[in-house]
């Protein structure tokens, strides 16, 4: 049986090539096409693909929350980025989200489908370049790791929330406080940690936990 894919892509020539390409590769069919996630949201989950291409910039609600949503809905179809953003947050927070691939959009076609056909196959293909990034981001980024208690309470409470996967607004609604604000705590996090991602921070405050013996659900 052919792979069902649907397309979330809002740029409209792009999400037609896409269509193009998958409707013609053999093994291949498109079932949907949606420029927003507001669309997607309302008919994807009729569409019952088996794995989404979803673009991470859309209008409205990013496609990294729309995964998150249709992920619930669709637990058994596999949610592939294809993106240009290259940065460990956005990476960490697709893969959080529930997606199972994240490939930059300068992918050959060949590479494309190949990756298609890899999820469905139940692999996670991931561009080389972003693979790379991940294991980076998982490094310690100083010998010298502060100590637990050089975050304050605050701190504390956003960097557990980065960690169970939370963005910025999440953790705004979740926190009672605005966005400006999460983004001057996340600033303050990779300060006092000497890290440069979300990545980077919840897995160097993760091991100074474990090591204090004070890592906790919460966190």
């Amino acid at each position: 049986m052919s792979i069902a894919v649907s397309i979330v892509e809002d740029d409209a020539p792009a999400r037609q090539i896409l269509a193009a390409l998958i409707s013609r590769a053999e093994g291949f069919h498109c079932v949907g096409e949606h420029g927003n996630a507001k669309s997607a949201l309302g008919r994807l989950p009729g569409e019952k693909p088996d794995v989404v291409l979803m673009d991470i910039n859309l209008p409205g609600l990013s496609g990294i929350e729309c995964v998150r949503r249709l992920k619930l809905q669709l637990p058994d179809t596999q949610f592939v980025m294809l993106t240009v953003y290259e940065d460990a947050d956005h990476i960490f927070d697709a893969l959080s989200a529930g997606a199972s691939g994240y490939l930059l959009k300068r992918a050959s076609r060949e590479g494309l489908l190949a990756a298609l056909q890899d999820v469905h196959a139940g692999g996670s293909p991931i561009t080389s370049s972003i693979a790379r990034k991940i294991v980076q981001s998982f490094r310690p980024a100083s010998p010298g790791a502060p100590k637990p208690g050089e975050l304050s309470q605050r701190e504390q409470e956003v960097l557990g929330l980065l960690a169970r996967g939370y963005i910025g607004k999440d953790i705004s609604d979740a926190l009672g406080i605005s966005a400006t604000t999460v983004s001057t705590y996340v600033r303050r996090i990779y300060e006092k940690l000497h890290v440069h991602s979300r990545a980077q921070a919840v897995a160097t405050y993760a091991k100074i936990n474990l090591n204090e013996g004070r890592w906790s659900q919460r966190s």
